[in-house]
């Protein structure tokens, strides 16, 4: 199904530091991942059109909670309306200088978060397209292959790139993942649409 921007309100609910304090009820909940330094923050103000949703460091890695945030759809004359769900921005990871008590919270918050989160209904993986595949992006893949989870691949920067870089780093990232990641630019928007339709359709539910 498709919106434009105009259609969506998305705005922040929560920071969640512990298991404890995850939101109640089977509202669908979308995790955004990615490298410390791949450009998550700048996505997510891209995607949604809000320059300060989410908080753009000059430090990466330093984010260190769950932080939700909702979306919900403007009612629209013969259409029906899709219920609200939640992007949920997750801390980075592999970032040296980060301190070794905040990749620790990775096994008590995140991976919990992610092995067993009924409602987490897709991952978003961001890579970035101006690196070979990484060794940590392809091991968190691995990862949540191995525990069933709907993963799309992104490939950020994708303006940085001149055309031949460009088709050798997404065939790269191909390769290395076995599966085409999509073009995201945050500064043009770039796959912006399409990745609205992607979450869109990962936010539905299966019936239980």
């Amino acid at each position: 199904m498709a919106f434009s921007a105009k259609d969506l309100s998305v705005q922040f609910v929560l920071s969640v530091a512990a298991p404890a304090q995850l939101p109640p009820g089977n509202r669908a909940e979308i995790a955004f991942l990615g490298r410390s330094n791949v450009g998550k923050s700048s996505l997510l103000n891209s995607l949604t059109h809000q320059h300060g949703l989410a908080h753009v460091s000059k430090t990466p890695g330093r984010t260190r909670l769950l932080n939700f945030f909702e979306v919900k759809v403007a009612p629209q004359r013969n259409r029906p309306t899709p219920p609200a769900f939640f992007l949920v921005d997750l801390p980075g990871y592999g970032y040296a200088k980060v301190p070794r008590s905040m990749t620790e919270e990775w096994g008590v918050l995140i991976e919990p978060y992610l092995a067993r989160r009924e409602q987490l209904t897709a991952c978003i993986l961001l890579v970035d397209s101006m690196l070979p595949p990484q060794p940590k992006d392809l091991e968190l893949f691995a990862w949540l292959q191995r525990r069933g989870r709907n993963i799309i691949l992104v490939a950020t920067k994708s303006d940085r790139l001149s055309g031949n870089q460009r088709s050798n780093s997404l065939r790269a990232l191909t390769e290395a993942f076995g599966i085409a990641p999509l073009p995201y630019s945050s500064a043009s928007g770039e796959g912006r649409d399409s990745l609205w339709n992607l979450l869109f359709d990962s936010a539905l539910l299966p019936e239980s």
